[in-house]
């Protein structure tokens, strides 16, 4: 895995664009820590190669342009994309099958959780593509908004604890553990709303079952009572 002092060398070289195209890559399933990424070029601006509030645009436009593109990918390819090996490699069975369940389970909410997910990020921007549920509008407010939380977090972090490496490193592990407990808090909340909407749907279904089998029943009852008549007239 690429290291920051790698990553801080590069973009000071080549500023901006070295950012954005790494953002990209990220995007791509490169593996290449987005996090770390951001906050490299939040690094660079502290240190006063560029100026950190151009590097949070930068950031975004990185970030919303790799994951567009993996989404468009699915959209505009289907499933035929999974046979290219580059995704295949990322996108094994497993992983679309986990991912199609998640989609089920919670709906357009994965794609704002998947920004906080490295692993399972570009898998499911790929499947959200792929799937034909999703608006390219819908995926890019949903992940806007996840990545309006996140970049701006690392790239001020970065900017902030440039001159102190060893600080600024204890506080992104200490953001990511924090994140990922958030996401788990989150996960189970949404859970629990999907049980009670599943439970809800159980109700009705049972209650239309039963409504069903009631006018059924009066139906019979009815046409009984009818064929008792028709019987009781001709005697």
């Amino acid at each position: 895995m690429i290291s920051l002092a790698l990553l801080e060398s590069f973009f000071t070289q080549y500023g901006y664009a070295a950012v954005f195209l790494v953002l990209v890559a990220c995007g791509f399933g490169v593996p290449i820590p987005e996090d770390i990424t951001l906050v490299t070029g939040g690094i660079i601006a502290g240190l006063g190669y560029a100026d950190v509030h151009i590097m949070f645009l930068v950031g975004m436009l990185g970030v919303l342009v790799g994951d567009g593109m993996m989404f468009m990918a699915g959209k505009t390819y289907g499933d035929k994309i999974l046979r290219f090996k580059p995704v295949a490699r990322v996108m094994t069975p497993k992983r679309y099958a986990q991912v199609q369940e998640k989609f089920d389970k919670y709906g357009n909410w994965v794609l704002f959780v998947a920004r906080f997910l490295p692993g399972l990020r570009t898998p499911i921007f790929i499947t959200a593509g792929i799937s034909g549920k999703v608006s390219f509008t819908r995926f890019l407010l949903m992940d806007g908004f996840a990545a309006l939380i996140s970049v701006p977090v690392w790239v001020y972090l970065g900017d902030y604890g440039a001159s102190n490496r060893d600080w600024l490193m204890n506080k992104v592990h200490q953001f990511q553990y924090g994140l990922f407990i958030l996401i788990g808090i989150g996960a189970v909340v949404l859970g629990y709303f999907w049980w009670r909407k599943r439970q809800r749907i159980r109700f009705y279904h049972r209650k239309l079952r039963e409504l069903r089998q009631q006018r059924q029943a009066l139906r019979a009852v009815k046409k009984a009572e009818r064929a008792q008549k028709q019987t009781q007239k001709e005697v």
